[in-house]
């Protein structure tokens, strides 16, 4: 186990929040929040130079993406989009002042609001937004553009807001080529390229046509496809294999994405955001089923469990020490999951309630590392790699 320290990476509500942990992955501290408060959908850090990037923003601020290379103590902005401070600041120069605003153009004007995923892939970082664009930057994001492959696809027309909006909110990447990279779109479904952006091909399509039953949610798959309501993407340890969970249960594949099968049977619910897949068994995976997106979001009976599969999504067991057991009505978001790459591997996760839970043990027990946070968007881990 490396003697380094471990960080996880929490984007909240109200800001970056840095949890510091020992070699162990124990001695939890916390500190923040950064980003001027901003709401900070994902944080992600590059293993290899410790250098961190926090994604977020809103109507009010504009869409933006933080850049630290102290460890998360400091950051500074690169600011995409224009909001509702900039209107105002430019017509009262007393406000501007007050907030230190200057007129500096921004590179995307008003186009989009959020920045909601952030992927480190090669040596080129992309952010996903909402409305969904695809951005990269080879500048380690001091400057962005726009993947206009995945902009122009066809299929634009027709992709349909979530409840969330048009977002974009998973990038994947197969580790041993950066050109291959999927991304996952709220309500469009799975893209991939296999030239590092420059074509795009839409990757919904059922594995086996009998799964194409008639759902009791419109999210359901239909028409040979799985269900276009993707709420979280993971690429497994294996070459072809990915997990996704999306607004009608999690799901397998095993070609790329190409087609996928269900694999819902033995949770307690088909509902859930977020999803973690191991980092060298292919068919381990965890998520954290919810009791319906029209019952409340919480976990079933009001008792959390975080459920583990390790048998590619056949079956499923619950693992439960040490969370709560009554009164839980918690929602976990789909970028609130994430691991590390040790052994045994660890498992985090965060809640809308403010807490950060983290288990050693693959899962088998937890321990509540951080709490009384703002509502955890997102949660990442950045560690040694030996």
């Amino acid at each position: 186990m490396p003697d380094a320290p471990i960080h996880l990476l929490v984007g909240t509500s109200k800001g970056a929040f840095v949890l510091d942990g020992d070699a162990d992955r124990g001695g939890w501290s916390v500190r923040g929040p950064y980003c001027d408060g901003w709401p900070i959908n994902h944080v992600v850090g590059d293993p290899a130079t410790g250098t961190m990037w926090a994604g977020g923003g809103g109507d009010w601020s504009g869409a933006g993406v933080w850049r630290s290379e102290d460890a998360g103590h400091t950051w500074e902005l690169t600011k995409l989009t224009t909001g509702q401070m900039d209107a105002w600041a430019a017509n009262d120069p007393g406000f501007a002042q007050m907030i230190g605003w200057t007129e500096e153009p921004a590179p995307f004007g008003d186009g989009f609001s959020q920045v909601w995923s952030l992927a480190r892939v090669g040596e080129r970082l992309y952010a996903g937004t909402k409305p969904a664009v695809l951005l990269a930057s080879d500048d380690d994001g001091r400057t962005w553009y726009e993947v206009k492959g995945l902009s122009d696809h066809p299929s634009r027309p027709d992709w349909n807001p979530g409840g969330a909006g048009l977002v974009l909110h998973s990038i994947v990447a197969d580790p041993r080529d950066p050109e291959r990279i999927w991304v996952g779109i709220s309500s469009a479904g799975v893209f991939a390229t296999t030239d590092g952006g420059v074509t795009w091909e839409r990757r919904n399509d059922l594995a086996d046509a009998a799964q194409d039953e008639p759902a009791d949610h419109p999210a359901g798959p239909s028409d040979g496809q799985v269900g276009l309501c993707v709420h979280h993407l993971e690429h497994a340890a294996s070459d072809g294999v990915l997990y996704q969970q999306n607004h009608y249960g999690v799901w397998r594949s095993d070609d790329d994405g190409a087609t996928w099968r269900a694999a819902t049977e033995g949770l307690p619910s088909t509902f859930g955001f977020p999803l973690w897949a191991h980092p060298r068994d292919a068919d381990t995976v965890w998520t954290l089923p919810l009791n319906g997106d029209m019952e409340g979001r919480f976990p079933p009976d009001a008792a959390a469990a975080v459920w583990r599969s390790r048998d590619g999504g056949r079956s499923w067991e619950a693992r439960r020490d040490g969370l709560p057991q009554e009164s839980c009505f918690f929602t976990v978001l789909r970028q609130a999951m994430s691991g590390d790459r040790q052994e045994p591997a660890g498992v985090y996760f965060g809640t809308n309630s403010g807490s950060v839970f983290a288990s050693r043990d693959e899962g088998d027990s937890w321990d509540e590392v951080a709490r009384h946070l703002p509502t955890v968007l997102a949660v990442e881990v950045l560690e040694p790699r030996g």
